[in-house]
Formats: C-alpha cells, sequence, structure tokens
C-alpha cells in the first residue's frame, strides 16, 4: 500500500497540469529569466559511458546507485558487485537513501547519485556517500549543470528537470578534504574525491541553498570546476 501511495503520489508531481501551475508560479514569483547558457552535450560521453570507463580504468569491483528509476543506468552497468536503491522502482533494493545508509555497513569504490534533484537531500547523499566510500573510491553526481533557471526550479516545473543539485555541488567546491570536479557531459557530472582539495572554492556564501540561479549562471564555469572528461581520468 505504502509503494502504490508513493508511487501515486511520484505521478502527480511530474503531471503536466501541476508542473504547469509549478511554472506560472516560478515565472511570476522566481528568479526573472535570463536566457539560456549554451550547454552543448551532443557529442560528449553519456553518463554510462563514463561510470564504465571509470568503472574499467580504476579497476572498481563494487558500485553503488543511489535513485535508479527505470534501471535506465543501473542495468547497462558491469561491475563485480551492484546495488541500486530506489524508494519505488528499479535497483536491488527497495527504501529511500536516507534509510539505506543508516543501516548500510559497506564501503563502495564508486558511488552514483542521481536521486531526488534537490539540494537538501543530494546534500545527505554525498555525506552519506562519502561515509561509504572506499579510500581510493569516486563520487559522482548527474545533473549539476541546468541550462536555465526553470529547469532548477524546485518544486519541479518543467519535464527535463536537474534540480537544484548544483547547489549541493558548489557547497562541496569549498571543503578542504574534498577534491571535486564537474565533468562537462550528460547534464553535468560532479566528481568527488576524498583527498585535498586541489582547487578550493573560495566564496562569502554560508547558506547555500540560498545562492541565486542568477549568480550561477554568469560564474558557473569557476563555481563548478568544469573539465572535460579526458582530462578528469587524468586527474582520478
Amino acid at each position: 500500500m505504502i509503494k502504490y501511495i508513493k508511487k501515486k503520489i511520484n505521478r502527480l508531481f511530474a503531471s503536466k497540469k501541476v508542473m504547469k501551475i509549478f511554472y506560472y508560479s516560478h515565472k511570476i514569483f522566481g528568479e526573472k529569466k535570463i536566457g539560456n547558457i549554451n550547454f552543448d552535450f551532443s557529442k560528449k560521453k553519456n553518463r554510462i559511458q563514463i561510470l564504465q570507463e571509470i568503472i574499467d580504468f580504476k579497476n572498481y569491483k563494487s558500485y553503488l546507485e543511489i535513485g535508479t528509476f527505470k534501471n535506465e543506468v543501473f542495468n547497462k552497468i558491469k561491475c563485480e558487485k551492484k546495488v541500486g536503491v530506489d524508494p519505488v522502482m528499479g535497483g536491488t533494493v527497495r527504501d529511500t537513501s536516507d534509510n539505506f545508509f543508516f543501516n548500510n555497513s559497506e564501503k563502495f569504490d564508486i558511488i552514483f547519485i542521481d536521486g531526488l534533484h534537490e539540494y537538501h537531500q543530494v546534500k545527505k547523499d554525498i555525506e552519506n556517500s562519502i561515509n561509504s566510500l572506499n579510500e581510493e573510491g569516486i563520487i559522482l553526481i548527474h545533473d549539476c549543470l541546468p541550462i536555465n533557471y526553470y529547469a532548477q526550479a524546485v518544486p519541479r516545473c518543467v519535464y527535463e528537470w536537474n534540480g537544484d543539485v548544483w547547489r549541493a555541488f558548489v557547497e562541496v567546491r569549498t571543503k578542504d578534504n574534498l577534491d571535486s570536479f564537474c565533468c562537462y557531459a550528460d547534464e553535468g557530472i560532479g566528481v568527488i574525491k576524498k583527498r585535498k582539495n586541489t582547487n578550493k572554492l573560495l566564496t562569502n556564501f554560508t547558506d547555500f541553498s540560498k545562492i541565486k540561479y542568477n549568480y550561477f549562471f554568469y560564474n558557473y564555469k569557476e563555481l563548478m570546476n568544469l573539465k572535460e572528461f579526458n582530462k578528469i581520468l587524468e586527474i582520478i
């Protein structure tokens, strides 16, 4: 019954009518439209290719995916041990990421975060993933490069939606003990390693949930530490 209710709620908030209401709410009360960032991912590797290349390159043995949905990524990843977590469908564990991490005692070589695309949840997923990561492991986070205001607005108001994942990643960029880069591919893929930050973001922000998209629009290269995938492979 609980699973059924969750599915109904998810479908409701992803419905065209509800998103249309949120769209006009954002249009009236949100930031003023400032256009699109000219991201072009058409000739870049997709997240499946990137994940698999890193797994093969580093000879990783264990893979955790947060937010499997219909297994578009999970089923195509080849790794000795795979765990996928989603409260609604897909993967191997039917639960929230919060509950999974609370009960988890395993460590993973590579963790892919693609769950609820909202700052507070992404921040928790990152913090929990760090505690569940092997020392030489790596965390990847999808949807870090929203093309415009509506693509990142919360609540969701458009079908192609990244959410404000970028805010959580910007916060990571300020940490001394986490090295972080954003791969310029497939909607932006944040990369985190547990080691000294080689390019720490210096900022006066104290509440990262309040950063305006307007600021991201004009400063995303510095904020995200943007790199091409071949450079990411060299770095890791």
